[in-house]
């Protein structure tokens, strides 16, 4: 049995469309069968909320009297990339304000960044901008101090290159001290063991081999609807995967779109990551369309079929050593405890199941309303046969002139 995404949002426009989450279409799938599954279902609603680093908004202030031609920018004292056009500016989740000690006093504790401006200007908070120019004729203005609200905006679009990575490193610690990574505090000689992913509800796991993602599929974003634009950079989508197709380390990401004007700080949170900095912390959600039996047999992979690979962060992770200290799957992290090289490892995830589970339930009642409909992808995201390459930096020296 073959469906189209116009069936099924014809369905979803009469209100007679089965749509289930990613946690239900499991026992659907175990009762009766893939076959009968796939004919019944015809959305599974997926979710995760995690950190995505690679996250960040254009922002257009509008034009001052008289205008200003802004080369720099400072919201709330965190820097934005100016470098766009006269009020346009590209504000990073993981900048930090001019005047942070960073890690000088190690740990630093990275309080406030970039990701805690989009919060902030989501939440509705004033936020104070601070620019400069060096003044032109058309432009004259060279100084801006001034409180601005996200109503004020005329756009305020988040636009990240990277997130919902398809499964992800366990980050443990071989070394006698104590490190502070962008996967967390990590305790010495095995102290803990992190992780982060949704896994079973997490999107690219319940599309594995991207069948229905890509360019134009509407999601659920920070709240709100927004777009998958291109695939997200580190894109890889060549890793070794299980019989099941689940990649057992980061493969897929994508990039993502949205308005912030309609976004809750619900489902977009700064954080902060002792001893390494600041990122955001973001809710997404993909709607899997059920086109045929093979993609509901995919959404119905459940914890313990997904394995990602244990990874020391004191040495291998940091040198780009190939070393893994073994793969473990994801109903053994989310017991608490895991077993790496014969000693017990507490086990604690980055991203919250429980947000994950909530999200992929509001997207499949926006859909059960008849408030979100499917789209078709333009062009999917790359596949292993599709000739994209994952590469890594190629170190040159560069000789003295």
């Amino acid at each position: 049995m073959v469906k189209t995404y116009r069936e099924i949002n014809e369905k979803i426009k009469k209100g007679e469309a089965v749509i289930v989450t990613a946690e239900e279409i499991i026992d659907i799938v175990e009762e009766k069968g893939t076959a009968k599954a796939a004919r019944e279902v015809d959305v599974v609603t997926t979710g995760t909320f995690g950190t995505m680093c690679s996250s960040g908004a254009f922002l257009n202030f509008g034009h001052s009297n008289p205008r200003m031609k802004i080369q720099k920018a400072w919201l709330n004292g965190v820097r934005a990339y100016a470098g766009l056009a006269a009020v346009d500016v590209y504000l990073g989740a993981t900048e930090v304000p001019d005047d942070d000690p960073l890690n000088r006093v190690h740990p630093g504790e990275f309080r406030y960044g970039g990701g805690h401006v989009i919060e902030d200007l989501i939440a509705g908070k004033d936020v104070k901008l601070t620019a400069i120019a060096y003044g032109t004729d058309c432009y004259p203005r060279r100084k801006l101090e001034t409180w601005i609200n996200i109503e004020d905006l005329n756009e305020a679009v988040l636009t990240n290159p990277r997130n919902a990575y398809q499964n992800y490193n366990v980050a443990v610690n071989l070394s006698e001290k104590t490190i502070y990574t962008y996967m967390g505090v990590l305790n010495a000689n095995l102290g803990n063991a992190n992780y982060c992913s949704a896994g079973q509800l997490s999107p690219l796991l319940n599309d594995p081999y991207y069948k229905t993602i890509g360019i134009g599929t509407r999601i659920f974003l920070g709240g709100a609807q927004g777009y998958v634009y291109w695939h997200g950079t580190q894109h890889n989508p060549t890793v070794e995967r299980t019989e099941g197709g689940v990649p057992k380390g980061g493969a897929g990401t994508i990039s993502v779109v949205g308005d912030m004007k309609q976004m809750s700080s619900e489902w977009i949170r700064g954080a902060s990551f002792l001893g390494y900095g600041t990122s955001l912390t973001l809710g997404i959600g993909i709607p899997i369309p059920i086109l045929n039996e093979e993609i509901v047999r995919y959404t119905a992979v459940k914890d313990e079929d997904i394995v990602a690979q244990i990874v020391d962060y004191s040495d291998v992770y940091p040198n780009m050593k190939p070393d893994s200290l073994g793969e473990i799957d994801y109903k053994s992290l989310k017991s608490g405890k895991i077993i790496v090289e014969g000693k017990d490892v507490p086990t604690s995830p980055l991203s919250s199941y429980s947000k994950a589970k909530q999200i992929a339930q509001l997207l499949k009642e926006w859909i059960q309303k008849g408030e979100f409909l499917l789209s078709e992808p333009v062009q999917l995201l790359p596949s292993a046969d599709s000739g994209y390459a994952f590469k890594s930096l190629k170190m040159r020296p560069i000789e003295e002139q």
